[in-house]
C-alpha cells in the first residue's frame, strides 16, 4: 500500500492559513471584549452597596438597591458594624450617576431629603494608588443656613462662610451606629460643609488636603431635661505634604454644654483629647450626660 504525498504548501497557501488563525484569534478577542463591556455596562447596583460596605466595615450601607452600577438609587443606611443589630435609615432614596473619564471616574449623588445640590466625588487612580476628590481645593462658595434651623444654628452655619455646604442630616440617624449614641439619643442637624477636599492614598498611606468641617446644631439628648444643649463645629484640616497629621479642633458654638478639645489624624488612627462642662446653672440638669461622654475630674468630663 502506498501512501499518498500532498504537495508542499505554496506561499499563497500558508499566507491565507496565517491569516485565517489570525482571524480566529481576533474574533475571539472580539468576542471577549463585547462579553466583556456587556457585563460591566449591565453591572447591577449591588457591586456599588458591595464596595461601600466593604470601605466602611459595615457602617455606611446601600439598602435596597434598584437600577445599575452607572444608574442607580438605594436607601442610605448607619448601622453599629458586623454583628450589630443597630441601623437607622434616611428618609427618602440616594440617587447617582457614575460616569468614566479619560482621567478616571465621576460620582454624582443627589438626595432630596439631605443634599444641597448634587455632590460630586472624582476618583482618579494612579500606579501606585488613588486620589479622591470632593470638589476642588480653590473653590469658595457663599453658603445659606438652612430654612429648618432656628436663630443659633443660623449664627452656627455663618462660621463656615466661605466653604460650601454639602448637605444636612438629622442627628438622630447616629443612632444607627450603635453605642453610644444610641444611649445619647441625639436631636438636632448635621451639617457638612467644605471648599474642597482631596484624599491620596499610595501604598497603604493616606493624606488628606483641603478642609472639612462638621456642625452640630441646636443639639439635644434624651439624657438632658434641658431642650437644647448648643451647637457644636468639628473641623479638619488637611495638610499639603504627605506624611504630615492632619489636625483636628472641636470647638462650642454656643449653649449650656461647653465642648472642646483638639487632636490629629494620621493613616494609623485619630489620637483626640476633649473636654465637656456645663454652665453653673445647667450642671444638675447635664450631670448624667457629663458622666457618659467622658472621665469626671470635678466638674469636667475628659
Amino acid at each position: 500500500m502506498k501512501l499518498r504525498r500532498h504537495p508542499p504548501a505554496t506561499p499563497d497557501a500558508a499566507r491565507w492559513q496565517r491569516a485565517q488563525r489570525a482571524g480566529r484569534r481576533w474574533a475571539a478577542w472580539g468576542v471577549l471584549l463585547g462579553t466583556l463591556i456587556g457585563v460591566v455596562s449591565n453591572a447591577p447596583a449591588q457591586w456599588l452597596a458591595d464596595a461601600l460596605q466593604q470601605a466602611s466595615d459595615q457602617h455606611l450601607l446601600l439598602a435596597e438597591t434598584r437600577g445599575s452600577l452607572w444608574d442607580g438609587s438605594a436607601a442610605l443606611v448607619l448601622t453599629g458594624g458586623p454583628g450589630s443589630r443597630d441601623a437607622a435609615v434616611l428618609p427618602g432614596r440616594l440617587a447617582w450617576r457614575l460616569r468614566p473619564s479619560w482621567q478616571g471616574l465621576q460620582l454624582t449623588a443627589e438626595q432630596s431629603c439631605c443634599l444641597t445640590q448634587p455632590l460630586r466625588l472624582r476618583l482618579l487612580p494612579g500606579w501606585t494608588g488613588y486620589t479622591l476628590v470632593l470638589g476642588e481645593s480653590s473653590t469658595t462658595a457663599s453658603t445659606t443656613a438652612s430654612t429648618t434651623a432656628s436663630t443659633t444654628a443660623s449664627k452656627a452655619a455663618e462660621t463656615t462662610a466661605g466653604t460650601a455646604v454639602i448637605g444636612h442630616w438629622p442627628a438622630a440617624w447616629l443612632a444607627g451606629l450603635g453605642t453610644p449614641w444610641n444611649t445619647l439619643q441625639l436631636g438636632g442637624l448635621l451639617q457638612l460643609s467644605s471648599p474642597g477636599l482631596q484624599l491620596h492614598a499610595v501604598q497603604g498611606q493616606w493624606s488628606l488636603r483641603g478642609a472639612l468641617a462638621v456642625e452640630l446644631l441646636n443639639a439635644s439628648s434624651r439624657l438632658s431635661p434641658l431642650p437644647a444643649l448648643g451647637s457644636y463645629r468639628l473641623g479638619v484640616q488637611g495638610q499639603a505634604a504627605n506624611g504630615i497629621a492632619s489636625t483636628v479642633k472641636l470647638d462650642t458654638l454656643g449653649g449650656a454644654l461647653r465642648l472642646s478639645g483638639d487632636g490629629t489624624w494620621t493613616a494609623k488612627g485619630l489620637r483626640f483629647r476633649g473636654q465637656a462642662v456645663a454652665t453653673d446653672a445647667d450642671a444638675p440638669a447635664l450631670s448624667n450626660l457629663l458622666n457618659i461622654i467622658g472621665r469626671r475630674q470635678g466638674a469636667l468630663s475628659v
